[in-house]
């Protein structure tokens, strides 16, 4: 957890905003604003959208405030939402699930991160979740890939998006797919499946008279004498001037050269360094032609502005070791929202904890050889989720993941990443990384020589895996032993994942945020007390996705937590 006593505050050296202190008033039924709303949201991404459309269910006016034009980080993704428990597409696919083993196995990955009643009831409210998700016309099927793998082929439209299927936790509970991946009807880029859950939320919204301020940044909130969030400054540049314009054309830059490439794509970091740029220069537009609005919140304000993976000053101050890794989201995720809620008295935790996505399956033959560190040695199963694997690896081994195959595992990985039942983006990283990243001996301490490995250690490492493999003993890092293939003939090959290998780019985002009361989604202060008229969802605020991260469950988590802030807001206080 993060100290909040050694938090910085606005104006303080390690700040890394331009987030502004309260603006403080007296009465709020004094004050000259520019507009009023029962609810004000402060970003228009994923819990933005699902905080919008429930207050406004729960009879709330409703404005949401976006620096782009909304989409935020769920409209780029894959487009995937974590549910269980007997959801529509679940039964039309006749998976069998329950809430009990959704519960036992999130209760794995969660680790307390959030209450267990948190959790229970995130669970309980999945196959409603998306019952709601489908009425306002995100559609899902029942397509269902069994096997394991970091993202199945568009033929299928549910999977197992997690670590389910691994020995350690089916002794817990019960595995079922639980990745729904919303279905589009064109894609323009090569990722972006997300717009298949974001757009049709935004519609809706539309529909149900949610207002919208795009091109717009909120720089500070307003508290009145009471201490309560009553509203916030907002710097909007006009759609419809020359700088407006610009502006518009600048941030659509950005966000379309974040859809250029998937993160795991040669060339991938330096898009994403040249949409920064784009964004920067959007920021300076908005300096020097942006107007000041003063709009309030009668209920209160919901912050849904996202993580800060593309302020890489905050990264570099508490999360230095992801540095290396390559930003997962759009450049609006600077952590702004974040900032706002500190601001006004919240407290954060875990901003050191960043989610850190090494997949190495498509192909199969990769998850089947070890993954080793410096010193030789095998440190995780191999075949769990990509998340499962960068967090140890950037952790505790210094970002170091060598894939470690006999010829014949090479051979079969080669053949397998040529298949055409693997998607383009998983396809060519895999042969490029084995083309040109990998490194070949004809014994393994040679092997481990050119690489820069302990070689005892790896020979000792690959002894004890070959035996693993001939005599089917229990595995001490809980992989199944139909998946372990030896490594046994000759020449040898390591293939280079490492957090700054050149051709196996890391994604990263951050899961931490400010910390809110799990009953509401209130932002708490230092005294553990909601602060009145604040809250926070999605990845501004500490969730179920908060420990460890699967596909889909931050999705699930900026539903879960923007229609619970939406309903507190209905509640006077």
């Amino acid at each position: 957890m993060t100290s909040p006593h050694s938090e910085p505050r606005p104006g303080d050296p390690h700040w890394y905003s331009e987030v502004q202190a309260p603006l403080m008033i007296e009465d709020a039924d004094a004050f000259a604003w520019d507009g009023a709303e029962d609810v004000v949201i402060v970003g228009y991404g994923g819990a933005g959208v699902a905080a919008a459309l429930q207050a406004r269910e729960e009879g709330l006016s409703v404005i949401a405030i976006d620096r782009a034009d909304g989409g935020g980080a769920t409209r780029i993704n894959g487009g995937i939402f974590y549910g269980g428990g007997g959801t529509p597409a679940q039964l039309e696919a006749g998976v069998e699930d329950s809430v009990e083993d959704m519960f036992n196995y999130l209760r794995l990955e969660t680790q307390g991160v959030v209450s267990d009643d948190t959790l229970r009831r995130f669970c309980q409210e999945s196959a409603e979740t998306a019952g709601w998700l489908a009425g306002h016309g995100v559609r899902f099927e029942g397509r269902v890939y069994k096997k394991k793998t970091s993202y199945p082929h568009t033929d299928y439209s549910l999977y197992h998006s997690d670590n389910s299927l691994a020995p350690n936790y089916k002794a817990v509970a019960k595995p079922a797919a639980r990745g729904h991946r919303a279905l589009v009807d064109k894609l323009d880029a090569p990722m972006g499946y997300g717009k298949g859950l974001y757009d049709p939320l935004r519609e809706s919204a539309q529909r149900a008279g949610v207002k919208s301020l795009s091109s717009t940044r909120v720089k500070q909130l307003v508290m009145d004498g009471d201490g309560r969030v009553v509203g916030v400054v907002a710097v909007q540049v006009e759609r419809d001037t020359a700088e407006g314009k610009r502006y518009d054309a600048l941030m659509r830059r950005a966000t379309a050269m974040v859809l250029r490439l998937p993160p795991s794509m040669p060339g991938a970091a330096i898009i994403a360094r040249l949409a920064s740029r784009l964004f920067n220069k959007a920021q300076e537009v908005e300096r020097q032609a942006g107007a000041t609005r003063m709009i309030r919140a009668r209920r209160g304000v919901c912050l849904a502005a996202g993580g800060f993976i593309f302020n890489r000053q905050m990264v570099a101050h508490y999360a230095p070791k992801y540095l290396k890794g390559m930003p997962l989201g759009t450049p609006g995720d600077d952590g702004s929202g974040i900032r706002l809620g500190q601001s006004a008295g919240g407290v954060v935790s875990r901003l050191n904890h960043v989610s850190a996505w090494r997949f190495i399956n498509p192909p199969m033959a990769w998850a089947q050889g070890m993954i080793v560190n410096r010193q030789g040695r095998r440190y995780v199963n191999e075949m769990l989720y990509g998340a499962s694997i960068g967090m140890p690896m950037v952790e505790d081994h210094q970002g170091v993941c060598w894939i470690i195959l006999d010829d014949e595992g090479y051979r079969r990985a080669k053949l397998q990443s040529k298949s055409k039942a693997i998607l383009p983006f998983q396809r060519y990283p895999a042969l490029a990384a084995m083309l040109l990243g990998s490194k070949k001996a004809g014994s393994v301490k040679s092997l481990a020589e050119k690489c820069g490995i302990a070689p005892d250690g790896l020979e000792a490492a690959v002894a004890d895996y070959n035996q693993l493999a001939e005599n089917g003993a229990r595995d001490p890092f809980g992989k199944a032993s139909e998946d372990i293939a030896p490594i046994v003939k000759a020449p040898f090959h390591a293939i280079n994942m490492s957090i700054d290998a050149k051709l196996g780019f890391l994604p990263v985002l951050t899961l931490g945020g400010l910390q809110v009361q799990e009953e509401s989604g209130a932002v708490l202060d230092q005294e553990g007390k909601p602060i009145r008229g604040l809250y926070a969802a999605g990845r501004n605020a500490v969730g179920i996705c908060s420990n460890i991260y699967v596909s889909g469950l931050s999705v699930a988590d900026c539903i879960f937590s923007g229609r619970r802030a939406a309903r507190s807001l209905a509640t006077p206080n």
